[in-house]
């Protein structure tokens, strides 16, 4: 690990609302990429408005930082945080065959998952929200019906890393593909995001609101989009939750 990474300011919180709600009353006062971490949670929020609590022990962060992008190719540093989070488990764990990534924004350990990644836009700034059970796992009345089971790095490789050892491990990360990407493009880091892909190659479930596509994983595409062979063809996914 190089250290914490120049530009980037942080602020540890030991309990908050959210910390997509904190990054929203610190946009006024931003000078440059800013990291948020919250000991505790008490109202957090995730993808389609689901909520829950965040128990101390539990990573809860916030990276914003302004979007000087359209926001077609801003939504792709979810992929960023994604692979910044692979990363940062290897470095703390030492054990890279244990994580996987799920599309679009999720983070798996031994098939069960362990991170999630919220990706918003708020006027000129990108927010990127990431939530991962270092210490606690959600009980099963906390799931949607069909979801993989949720772990933990203590529960499920009894190994104990403290949230903000984590953020330094994350933001490190982070900054580095950071620079990759505003460098070279997406191209590379959808080249490494597949090379940790789950069910690549095998048949998956993707569902939206209005309907359901199962078809064959055969990656993503240059904007992100799930791609999916299918008995009817070729099926290009914008978004959707995965089963499988």
């Amino acid at each position: 690990m190089s250290g914490w990474p120049a530009g980037y300011a942080r602020h540890v919180l030991d309990v908050v609302d959210s910390t997509l709600a904190e990054a929203a009353r610190m946009l006024p006062s931003l000078t440059g990429p800013t990291w948020i971490l919250a000991l505790e949670q008490t109202a957090a929020r995730g993808r389609r408005g689901r909520s829950w609590a965040t128990p101390r022990g539990n990573f809860a962060g916030t990276l914003i930082m302004r979007r000087t992008e359209e926001p077609g190719i801003a939504a792709l540093r979810s992929f960023v945080a994604a692979l910044a989070l692979h990363r940062a488990f290897v470095a703390v764990t030492g054990q890279p065959r244990a994580f996987a990534l799920k599309w679009p924004n999720d983070v798996l350990l031994n098939g069960g998952k362990v991170a999630g990644i919220l990706l918003e836009s708020t006027g000129a700034h990108l927010v990127i929200g990431i939530g991962v059970n270092l210490a606690h796992a959600p009980g099963a009345d906390a799931l949607e019906a069909g979801a993989l089971k949720p772990m933990s790095l203590a529960r499920d490789l009894d190994i104990d890393v403290d949230p903000e050892i984590f953020l330094e491990a994350l933001a490190a990360e982070y900054a580095l593909l950071e620079t990759q990407f505003t460098t070279h493009g997406f191209a590379p880091i959808r080249r490494a995001w597949l090379d940790h892909a789950a069910k690549l190659g095998e048949v998956i479930t993707a569902r939206t609101m209005r309907d359901e596509t199962v078809g064959t994983f055969e990656g993503i595409d240059e904007s992100g989009n799930l791609i999916l062979q299918t008995s009817q063809g070729r099926a290009s996914i914008a978004a959707a939750d995965v089963f499988f």
